[in-house]
């Protein structure tokens, strides 16, 4: 269920019940872009059923999903457009519309387009265990987990939310470890497995990307000794599951050893089982990720973005 984990500490203070959760995520139920629209963000039913609950209790996680769709007009069509409509005043005309003319040319042409626009729809997962006090997104950039944040702050009054971060760098930690194969000093839950992205700090920013590539070489040590640094580092956990660590402490690419998410059942069995297995496995998986990094390193909450938009997010 969850392919990617970015993770946020929910402050101690805040509460919320199921039920005032429900109420207050009602009020912005997504509905599709109207025709002159081109962005509709809002909260989905997550297991796919018209008109039921926004939010899923299953085994004490909360589960939740935010909707995004979006419609975009070719900018190669809107420059085209208005080029001609630019050399039809100057030909009507004899004079040349200037930047603020031409500005609102293109804005015209932009709102007379967005009707026949496709629109496209993409979804985040989000996961509240309240127990460990953690928000979790099923985000894989920044940005996205970034429209969540604003969502729900727009929505949940006074929510505190920070980045979890540990006391180690995601990338200090990795440089060691991919040192350190050779001699056995791995984190005691954890393998380093055949995929690792190294880039450069200097000018240049030379990157080496090892896919289905042994890292416990003397090559991939020497990229290392030589001040590359780790942006990504395949991982598996206990035999269980496998992701890509990055150096924000995101998890990508979460995958499940066979066997591990087997479900069976007709479709809504299938989502409570998917739920209540990805939570039983992500938890240990992060509090052990977690340790490995050091232990979590603890802030006050910082200001909450602005329900304007993911531009003024502290999290950016």
């Amino acid at each position: 269920m969850f392919k990617n984990v970015m993770a946020y500490r929910i402050g101690a203070d805040w509460t919320v019940t199921l039920t005032q959760l429900e109420e207050a995520l009602n009020r912005y139920r997504f509905v599709e872009c109207s025709p002159s629209q081109d962005k509709s963000v809002g909260w989905t039913e997550p297991r796919g059923q018209a008109h039921g609950p926004l939010v899923e209790s299953i085994g004490g996680h909360w589960i939740l999903k935010l909707q995004i769709e979006t419609k975009a007009v070719p900018g190669s069509v809107v420059r085209r457009k208005a080029d001609e409509r630019i050399q039809e005043i100057e030909a009507t005309t004899g004079r040349k519309p200037g930047k603020k003319e031409s500005r609102e040319i293109r804005e015209d042409i932009v709102h007379a387009l967005l009707p026949l626009a496709f629109a496209k729809q993409s979804s985040v997962m989000v996961w509240f265990d309240m127990d460990a006090r953690l928000m979790m997104t099923d985000a894989a950039s920044q940005g996205k987990s970034d429209e969540v944040i604003t969502a729900l702050v727009r929505v949940l009054e006074g929510l505190p939310l920070t980045l979890l971060q540990t006391t180690t760098s995601p990338q200090a930690a990795m440089s060691q470890w991919l040192l350190a194969q050779s001699d056995g000093e791995l984190p005691p839950a954890f393998s380093v497995e055949r995929e690792c992205v190294l880039k450069s700090g200097s000018e240049d920013q030379a990157m080496v990307k090892f896919t289905r590539h042994l890292l416990a070489t003397d090559e991939v040590r020497k990229h290392v000794l030589e001040g590359k640094l780790p942006t990504q580092l395949a991982l598996s956990w206990e035999g269980k599951a496998s992701f890509s660590l990055t150096e924000t402490g995101v998890l990508k690419k979460v995958a499940y050893f066979d066997g591990v998410m087997d479900a069976t059942g007709d479709n809504e069995d299938k989502f409570d089982a998917d739920v209540i297995l990805s939570t039983g496995m992500l938890g240990p998986l992060l509090a052990d990720l977690v340790d490995a990094l050091g232990g979590e390193m603890h802030f006050a909450a910082a200001p909450q973005p602005s329900p304007e938009g993911p531009k003024d997010s502290p999290f950016a």
